[in-house]
C-alpha cells in the first residue's frame, strides 16, 4: 500500500497514509496534517513518491517519512520528567520536510517555548539553505526557526553533530535520511541512553542493497539492532563536487 497514498491536497495524502495504515499514531497524523508538503516538494507534493530537489538529492516519498516518524516517536515526543525537551537530529534533512514533522511532534503540548531542539543537518550548504527557506513559508515554521526550536546546520552527517555551546547533550532520536556503510561509531557515541536511531545501511559494497535499521540504545548503554525492510536512499558520502 505503500504506493498507493497518493492525494489531491495535504489532508489527502495524510488521510491516505492514515487509511493505509502507513500512519497508526494519532500525534504523527496531526504533525503531518501540520506541514504541507508543497511547501518543500517542488513538484507532485502529493504523490507518494520521492522528488529531486536539486544537487543530487531527493526529498523521500512521504510513507517512508511516515514510517521514520512511526519509529522515532517515543523518543522524538516530550516525556516528563525523563525527557521533558526532546533532543532530535536529522541527518541529510533535505528541503526541510521532515525535519518540520519532527519539530512539531517535539514541541507537542507546549509550543514553540518549550526547549525542544530539533537540528537539521546538510552537507551542502544550498540544501542547509533550503531547508531554512522553505520553513520560513508559513508562521509556524518561522514561529520555531525564531525561537531557536528548529535549526539547520552544514556538517558531515557521518560524524553527526554536536551543536555549539550544547557539545555535552546527546540525541534523544537520530534520523538519518541517507544511506551509510555502516552505522557510524559517532553516531552511536552522540545517540542518548535511552535513545533511537532511523537509519539505513548499505548491505554490501556495492550500495545497490540497502536495509532500514531501528538502533536502540537503552538506559544502560547498550545497543541493540532490528532490520525493517529494504530501501533505496542516496548515499551519505562527501558532497558532490561542484
Amino acid at each position: 500500500m505503500a504506493w498507493r497514498s497518493s492525494g489531491g491536497s495535504n489532508r489527502d495524502l495524510v488521510e491516505n497514509l492514515w487509511r493505509n495504515q502507513l500512519i497508526t499514531h494519532q500525534q504523527v497524523k496531526e504533525a503531518f496534517l501540520k506541514v504541507d508538503r508543497a511547501h518543500y516538494a517542488p513538484t507532485f507534493p502529493y504523490e507518494d513518491s520521492p522528488q529531486p530537489i536539486g544537487h543530487a538529492a531527493t526529498i523521500s516519498a512521504p510513507h517512508m517519512h511516515a514510517s521514520a516518524a512511526e519509529h522515532l516517536l517515543p523518543f522524538v515526543t516530550p516525556a516528563p520528567p525523563a525527557r521533558p525537551a526532546p533532543r532530535v537530529l536529522d541527518i541529510g534533512s533535505g528541503s526541510g520536510y521532515l525535519t518540520h514533522v519532527l519539530a512539531e511532534l517535539a514541541c507537542a503540548g507546549s509550543g514553540a517555548d518549550s526547549g525542544a531542539v530539533v537540528v537539521g543537518l546538510e552537507h551542502i550548504a544550498p540544501l542547509r539553505d533550503l531547508g531554512e527557506r522553505n520553513m520560513r513559508k508559513t508562521a509556524r515554521g518561522r514561529e520555531l526557526l525564531d525561537a531557536g526550536r528548529v535549526r539547520f546546520r552544514v556538517g558531515d552527517g557521518r560524524k553527526g553533530w554536536l551543536e555549539p555551546g550544547e557539545e555535552h547533550k546527546k540525541w534523544d532520536a537520530i534520523h538519518v535520511g541517507a544511506s551509510a556503510a555502516e552505522v557510524h561509531d559517532a553516531l552511536l557515541e552522540q545517540l542518548n541512553a535511552p535513545g533511537r536511531m532511523f537509519i539505513p545501511v548499505d548491505d554490501d559494497e556495492s550500495g545497490w542493497g540497502q536495509h532500514v535499521w531501528c538502533v536502540d540504545k537503552d538506559e544502560k548503554g547498550v545497543v541493540s539492532r532490528r532490520k525493517l525492510f529494504g530501501v533505496r536512499y542516496v548515499p551519505l558520502t562527501d558532497p558532490p563536487k561542484e
